[in-house]
């Protein structure tokens, strides 16, 4: 072993010195990667080609490479997720005080703001970062396992020294820049590591869907839209056309983002005993198209939000088409409180809801619910006030400063890391 030195000095000094070209014709030859590059290898460090890969298995170039690669991707992702936050920092904050109708079902519901609303897109993508920094923190390296995971050639070499096959393994793990190896093994890492980064991964999309999707139903409402172009064309046959495109792309590729966890989750299920190839082909797919399509996710997602424009006197016009209704019930506690009869305000209210409601649906006119409540001698005590009664900012609730506890509490320590 006086030789062992100089072979391990050729391996660094052409751990560089890669030529791909003649990899490929070994792996064709061989129809094996790992075995093609262990004999590109050999072709510039020949000296070492008798130890290269001694006591290795694929797994170890493979499996290990894949969590590093896996592991950097995710800090590239979180990078975009809080570069994300901040350009929605702002939208959240311009708008915190805007009041817009709330949906529920789908159905006009009690008022929030363009600004409250926001937040909940935020808060979906602020749970995502938290898995995405609990996988960067936690996914072990799969280390020096060797052939079905119990370190039995790596045992041989040191002959018979556990000790050091176990400093081996730590040693190789903080070279890498992980925390940890996985405690065991069979010839891979389990396969369920990927389902979990995945199931990181298709997080992200669903909380991307619902944001694009809403924008897409406000779009449609006329209320708020993603950015558009001057040149822009929406529809090749109708010119007037304005489709949320960004937002459908959006939608279109988290769809298909949150097939591959399933992918994943089948491949684990289905690797028998130590290991099965039949992962391998599937892995070279689903991984990096998971990772590529978050990143252009995200990419779209920031565009979006960057450049999404708010039509106030739209909003404001759908608040006051609904807030009529809504405002019957501060209507009937003011005039209570000047002396009147719940029970007959009440009844009243409801005939002319009723009423308002019917020439609404049935002649498509504005609802004149106000106007039958201000002409009607019953509710004179409030009269002088209706036009504070019926200010959309009264009916918001604790929508604006929830942006704003929202922003200092949970964004802005992110942001400032």
């Amino acid at each position: 072993r006086t030789w062992l030195p100089q072979q391990v000095d050729a391996m660094k000094a052409n751990q560089f010195n890669i030529d791909y070209a003649v990899a490929a014709k070994y792996e064709s030859k061989f129809r094996h990667d790992v075995m093609g590059h262990v004999h590109a290898f050999g072709e510039v460090a020949p000296i070492a080609m008798p130890v290269i890969h001694l006591g290795a298995t694929s797994c170890y170039v493979g499996d290990n490479t894949d969590l590093i690669q896996m592991r950097e991707s995710l800090v590239l992702i979180r990078r975009k997720l809080v570069q994300l936050l901040s350009i929605m920092r702002a939208f959240a904050l311009e708008h915190k005080d805007l009041p817009t109708l709330g949906y529920t079902h789908y159905q006009p519901a009690q008022l929030t703001t363009v600004g409250k609303r926001c937040t909940l897109w935020m808060q979906d993508l602020l749970l995502d970062l938290e898995e995405v920094d609990r996988q960067i923190e936690t996914m072990p390296m799969r280390g020096v396992k060797g052939t079905t995971g119990t370190q039995a050639s790596f045992l041989d070499l040191f002959d018979g020294d556990h000790d050091k096959v176990k400093a081996l393994d730590k040693r190789i793990v903080e070279l890498m820049g992980f925390k940890k190896s996985i405690p065991v093994s069979g010839q891979t890492y389990t396969r369920k590591l990927d389902t979990t980064a995945l199931n990181c991964l298709a997080g992200v999309g669903s909380s991307a869907y619902k944001m694009a999707g809403d924008v897409r139903l406000l779009a449609n409402l006329k209320e708020v839209e993603e950015p558009f172009a001057k040149n822009q064309i929406g529809s090749s046959a109708m010119a007037y056309k304005r489709n949320p495109m960004r937002s459908e792309r959006v939608c279109s590729l988290s769809r298909y983002l949150l097939t591959l966890p399933q992918a994943a989750a089948n491949t684990h299920a289905n690797q028998w005993f130590e290991r099965t190839l039949d992962d391998s082909a599937i892995r070279r797919i689903t991984l990096p198209e998971a990772f590529l399509a978050t990143d252009v996710i995200l990419t779209l997602l920031m565009n979006i939000a960057d450049g999404m424009h708010v039509w106030p006197k739209v909003v404001h016009s759908h608040v006051m088409a609904e807030l009529p209704f809504m405002a019957t019930e501060n209507i009937l506690m003011a005039c209570v409180k000047a002396g009147g009869d719940r029970q007959e305000l009440h009844e009243k209210i409801r005939v002319h809801s009723m009423a308002a409601g019917a020439r609404v649906k049935g002649e498509g006119v504005p609802n004149d619910l106000i106007d039958r409540i201000r002409a009607d001698p019953a509710f004179s005590t409030v009269h002088g006030s209706l036009e504070t009664i019926m200010d959309p900012s009264n009916f918001v609730g604790h929508a604006p400063q929830q942006d704003v506890d929202s922003m200092r509490d949970e964004v802005d320590p992110i942001l400032i890391k």
